[in-house]
């Protein structure tokens, strides 16, 4: 496995979440006061990248119960769909009550990863899936940590618990594949390239298109690690 999954994951340009580049010039100025407490810079770009993270993954993981070979890749598919389900809900909530915009489409980079995992099938899906997803994963780890650390918004804060709950139970379900690649996620999940902001950025929401929803499935029981209950949302389709 090892020099195949090499040249396969250097082919996607070390994959790199969402704003682990800064991209809030000044990440702890704070840009509004509000009922739950100061909102900062680097707590609205938190936000958008939780809602970005979902996505891209939540159709990957669609994409895993209908191309994976294996029951790990099954497993990992449902703790995707059922793990940023949650998160979605939580993010649509408090979106606007801080007067966050959140995005309707993955960034350009995401939707790369989209396409690279729907182009592959067979075991080659599954041990791009599992790396990929554990590269991504391993990154945002840390970015969670520290807004949770730091965050004086008390909605931020409860979002980024739950984040933590769900990313490293998408971590652990990556590795109980058995097709991570350690040494080569390792050294990319720490020496991430340096792509254009364009890349990195999702594109704003179209004016008057319906925000798009990431639904449980039918008899979701949780898997994945949400932990927020929000406010009814209205969902499309």
């Amino acid at each position: 496995m090892g020099g195949a999954l090499t040249l396969t994951l250097a082919a996607l340009a070390y994959p790199s979440m969402l704003g682990l580049t800064t991209v809030s010039s000044s990440p702890s100025r704070v840009i509004a006061q509000t009922q739950w407490g100061p909102l900062t810079e680097a707590d609205r770009d938190f936000v958008v990248k939780v809602r970005a993270a979902g996505l891209w993954e939540y159709p990957v993981g669609q994409m895993a119960l209908k191309k994976g070979t294996s029951k790990g890749v099954l497993v990992a598919g449902q703790h995707l769909i059922s793990g940023h389900a949650a998160l979605d809900a939580t993010c649509r909530t408090i979106a606007p009550q801080l007067d966050i915009v959140i995005p309707n489409q993955p960034s350009a980079q995401q939707q790369g990863f989209i396409n690279t995992l729907n182009a592959d099938s067979g075991n080659k899906f599954d041990t791009d899936f599992a790396n990929i997803l554990r590269i991504t994963h391993g990154q945002i780890f840390t970015t969670v940590a520290k807004i949770r650390s730091t965050t004086n918004n008390t909605l931020v804060r409860a979002l980024a618990d739950q984040a933590n709950t769900t990313v490293l139970d998408h971590i652990t379900v990556m590795e109980k594949t058995g097709l991570v690649n350690f040494d080569q996620v390792l050294f990319q999940q720490t020496t991430p390239p340096k792509l254009p902001a364009e890349d990195m950025t999702p594109p704003p929401p179209v004016p008057g298109q319906p925000q798009v929803v990431l639904t449980p499935p039918a008899g979701d029981t949780g898997a994945g690690g949400g932990q927020v209950t929000p406010s009814p949302s209205p969902t499309i389709g």
